[in-house]
């Protein structure tokens, strides 16, 4: 079972369909036996070869590199005539309710999977020539398939929280059951918003830790193109970042909302909202004008403060921690002769370089 993978305990139910991919009532119960993710059911006897799967546990998250803090379900449905192994990840559960509507239009159940599989890869803009059912996919092997799986894995976990997750994947699933097209524009631009934040490399280490840590013997498959590639070409619009910058702070309007540029001489906050794994720099530089700022010591919380370079006239701000707010009061001088221009740089996820610019003006 396998979102990042899921951890010892986690439980599996296997429900048993008939011929016609309706449940008999027939349920078997298992657990994960490790923290591979890996389980085993023995001894069963199905009417069909057809089984709706469903997992629900805690899970290593491959973007953060920890544990889940809460439990997630997966789902999905599968033809076992076709293999003794089979995973739940996220491809079989946005699969699954399209599977099961393309089935109730007579559709046969290979067709449907194959069907459901490359609508749902079309929408992160990845059409293979190729690949196996998902439920047959392993994000521990190499493979175009598996590196696939961990592509759309990464960009769908993003820096959400479980229950974020848990909605996000509810409400495509819902959006593509009758037609297999993303029709809400919104739920893509949740893709591309978190897509264009993840460090590939940070999410490949964390793997590799993860198993080396196992003691199993995995090969992270390569996930990064088909990351660029949705980032590079989909046709969803980037409308917020995965760090929010809120209009105001403890101590008045804030020096890094996106939105306002325009300043007068007065206190104001450093606020950041930093989800669980992101990382933040900001470098403020005085541009031009004679006003400068101070920080009002005492009330930095969670910024690690730079000494002010008086001969370059910048400052940087570095977030200690993730998952949590970053603020201080702020206070700028006043000189009412000329406008202070100030560029300040965002350093998002460990970037070498800016990921936005805006320039404040002080009067």
């Amino acid at each position: 079972m396998q979102k990042g993978p899921y951890i010892n305990g986690s439980s599996i139910n296997i429900f048993e369909l008939d011929n016609s991919y309706s449940a008999t009532g027939k349920i078997y119960n298992t657990q994960i036996a490790d923290n591979s993710g890996t389980f085993q059911v023995n001894n069963i006897s199905l009417v069909s070869p057809y089984i709706s799967m469903q997992a629900n546990g805690y899970y290593f998250n491959e973007v953060t590199g920890a544990l889940s803090a809460s439990q997630l379900t997966l789902n999905g449905i599968s033809n076992i005539n076709n293999g003794s192994t089979v995973n739940v990840n996220l491809l079989t559960y946005l699969e699954k309710a399209r599977v099961e509507y393309l089935l109730s239009q007579g559709i046969s159940f290979s067709d449907a999977k194959s069907q459901a599989q490359y609508e749902v890869l079309a929408i992160f803009n990845i059409s293979p020539s190729s690949i196996q059912s998902s439920e047959y996919l392993d994000i521990s092997q190499s493979g175009e398939g598996n590196a696939i799986l961990l592509a759309i894995s990464a960009i769908l976990q993003g820096y959400r929280t479980e229950s974020e997750l848990s909605e996000l994947l509810s409400n495509i699933s819902s959006d593509i059951r009758t037609d297999g097209i993303l029709n809400s524009s919104s739920l893509g631009s949740f893709l591309i918003n978190h897509a264009v934040s993840l460090d590939t490399l940070a999410i490949r280490n964390n793997l590799v830790s993860r198993y080396n840590d196992l003691g199993i013997s995995a090969t992270i498959p390569a996930f990064e193109p088909y990351l660029r590639n949705f980032i590079d070409n989909t046709s969803f619009q980037i409308t917020g970042t995965v760090i929010n910058y809120p209009a105001t702070g403890l101590y008045g309007d804030n020096f890094l909302s996106l939105s306002q540029t325009t300043y007068s001489a007065s206190s104001y906050s450093l606020s950041a909202e930093l989800p669980e794994g992101t990382a933040l720099k900001i470098k403020i530089k005085r541009l031009s004008g004679n006003s400068s700022w101070s920080i009002q010591m005492g009330t930095e919380n969670n910024w690690s403060i730079s000494l002010y370079n008086g001969s370059t006239n910048e400052q940087f701000f570095t977030a200690i921690n993730s998952n949590t707010t970053c603020d201080l009061k702020m206070l700028f001088g006043n000189d009412s002769t000329v406008t202070t221009t100030c560029p300040i740089e965002y350093y998002e996820m460990n970037s070498f370089t800016p990921t936005r610019i805006k320039t404040i003006a002080v009067n």
